[in-house]
């Protein structure tokens, strides 16, 4: 038994898919299915139920699955002990974010830390955030950058700072000539939202009482998968949208194409957070990251629910 083979079971029981899982772990699918037989040859049983449609951890492979993520968890606090004795800020620093924080604050936040930490550089991902998590918890990524509310055991969180909701229109939108915007008023305009799986998505949701989920919503809505797609459709004239603070002014467009209006209050906004694995050694490092985001940051805390 080796922590390769452990490494692969995990990965797979989170994928369901071979090919998927040995893309995860950047070996060959039938690398990947050796390893997994040759474990379950050693141990008697069958950790997966195989069919052609379909992989499934069966009933004692569910236990065995959940102390091999345990064991690797384990093995990379081996691993960053024994770089806790260094300086904890001469490693790379493993660090994700959701899709909605990452593109508007790493350009501002790697000069930041280049500056404070030079000899940490960032190993930088984008991803969902049950993405995150899984990755955080097996030791893939050091600390993840997300939105609260987040829960999961041994993991810390710190709020870093809230970002209010802005509404994006195109320049020439009747609602221009208004200093706020209503959330009522969404409920009769197309209005742009990120695609399913998007926490953002669902504070929007929250944020606007007239397009709550499982509510049928009176309006147009058009779904996209990236807030600059949205950006680009408010200024070809499709509709309007909601945007974080951070996202508004970071665009190419030249004066007289967008507009952008705050929401009246109380203004609807998002605290957005660093989680990191309870054992993870080198608090230190979180700790410059945690401050520089702060320094870097569009956003200053805290934002007032008046």
């Amino acid at each position: 038994m080796t922590l390769t083979e452990l490494r692969y079971i995990v990965t797979l029981a989170q994928e369901s898919h071979f090919g998927r899982a040995a893309e995860r772990c950047h070996v060959s699918q039938p690398t990947l299915s050796v390893g997994v037989k040759k474990l379950e040859d050693e141990l008697g049983v069958l950790i997966f139920e195989r069919t052609k449609s379909a992989v499934r951890l069966t009933p004692v492979g569910e236990g065995i699955v959940t102390q091999a993520q345990k064991v690797l968890e384990q093995a990379q606090s081996i691993r960053e002990l024994a770089q806790a004795g260094k300086n904890q800020l001469a490693a790379p620093l493993k660090v994700g974010a959701i899709y909605t924080v990452g593109p508007y604050m790493f350009p501002h936040l790697i000069p930041q830390l280049h500056r404070v930490a030079p000899d940490m550089p960032l190993y930088i991902e984008e991803n969902f955030t049950h993405v995150l998590r899984d990755k955080l918890r097996t030791g893939e990524l050091d600390a993840i950058i997300i939105a609260l509310p987040f829960q999961e055991a041994d993991v810390l969180t710190l709020p870093l700072y809230d970002e209010p909701f802005y509404v994006l229109m195109p320049a020439n939108h009747s609602w221009s000539k208004k200093e706020t915007i209503d959330a009522e008023m969404l409920n009769d305009k197309s209005l742009l939202l990120l695609g399913e799986g998007h926490c953002f998505r669902d504070q929007v949701l929250e944020a606007c009482p007239t397009t709550r989920k499982g509510e049928a919503p009176t309006h147009t809505t058009v779904e996209s998968s990236s807030l600059e797609t949205i950006r680009h459709m408010v200024a070809s004239g499709l509709g309007v949208s909601i945007l974080p603070l951070s996202a508004v002014d970071s665009h190419h467009y030249s004066a007289g194409v967008l507009d952008i209006r705050p929401l009246t209050p109380p203004v609807p906004f998002r605290t957005v957070a660093i989680a990191w694995r309870a054992s993870f050694p080198r608090p230190r490092a979180i700790e410059v990251l945690a401050d520089s985001i702060r320094l870097c940051s569009v956003a200053k805390p805290p934002v007032a629910n008046v």
